[in-house]
């Protein structure tokens, strides 16, 4: 497993130290048995497996068929490696799960990660399986590593945990700076360039009638900045009052994991259909 994966652990073990010390990191409300077996199961399999798996893999395909390229931007400026990063890695995520939330089956492979009712450091990698498999923004990176960036990949991968990390939290470090005037003044560009609590517990929201509720926006991931580029930001300096998906009917272990492996049943089919008849579930869904 790559030294930036351990970091990346050690960073999530301690955001749930501190979460456990401050709020309930194993005792949610609403929470059920599914959600920690989710959760256990997707962070376990993402970086033990299909990360250090899909980095071997571009590994070994550059080697066999481009040898040349190996290593080509290596001796390139640290902050282009970043900006290549940003570029390929961080902004390709945010049209990723802006198109999660825009197509049905995709959809579907992203559905775990806000089937639980609640913000946490262990939602941070609960997705389905198949979904970090297929995300280009893993493929690129790793595409980059392959070119030479990895020295800059380890650093660009510690600030992106801690980032996210701490957007996911329920512990929310940016609430008490918006209390003093001379902090709220710096929050203002902060909460516009990156990934807060408050803007991305928004994008978690159960309920679109809650002001502080954005599921249709706040969709990035390391930089907030790509919501207010491409016009999805909401930033209201509050938190949603619950969390989950609205106006669906509950996924199954089975279909949070590896959906469509583990399809939807049939009547759980007709509900989600007559729901988006009715036009009660599209806002919930995409």
């Amino acid at each position: 497993m790559p030294l930036a994966n351990w970091v990346a652990i050690g960073i999530l073990v301690s955001a749930g130290l501190i979460e456990f010390f401050r709020s309930n990191l194993f005792s949610k409300k609403e929470q059920c048995r599914d959600d920690g077996i989710v959760e256990a199961v997707s962070t376990f399999i993402l970086l033990v497996v299909t990360q250090p798996s899909i980095l071997l893999l571009v590994n070994g395909l550059g080697g066999h068929y481009w040898p040349q390229y190996r290593g080509a931007l290596g001796g390139i400026n640290v902050f282009a490696g970043i900006g290549l990063f940003l570029v390929f890695e961080d902004m390709m995520q945010y049209w990723w799960h802006r198109a999660s939330h825009s197509f049905g089956w995709l959809y579907n492979l992203h559905r775990a990660h806000h089937n639980a009712r609640y913000m946490s450091v262990r939602l941070v990698y609960r997705n389905n399986i198949i979904y970090y498999a297929m995300m280009p923004g893993i493929w690129l990176a790793a595409i980059l590593v392959y070119l030479g960036l990895g020295w800059v990949y380890s650093g660009y991968l510690i600030v992106k945990m801690l980032v996210i990390i701490g957007a996911h939290s329920d512990v929310a470090w940016d609430a008490p700076l918006y209390r003093r005037p001379w902090l709220s003044k710096i929050m203002w560009v902060v909460e516009r360039t990156i990934s807060t609590p408050a803007t991305h517990h928004a994008h978690h929201g159960r309920h679109l009638t809650d002001p502080a509720v954005n599921y249709k926006g706040n969709f990035g991931n390391l930089l907030f900045f790509w919501d207010v580029l491409f016009g999805t930001a909401k930033i209201t300096r509050t938190y949603p009052q619950s969390y989950g998906v609205e106006n669906l009917p509950p996924a199954t272990l089975g279909q949070q994991l590896l959906w469509p492996i583990f399809p939807e049943n049939k009547d759980r089919g007709r509900q989600i259909k007559g729901a988006q008849i009715r036009g009660a579930a599209s806002d919930g869904a995409v």
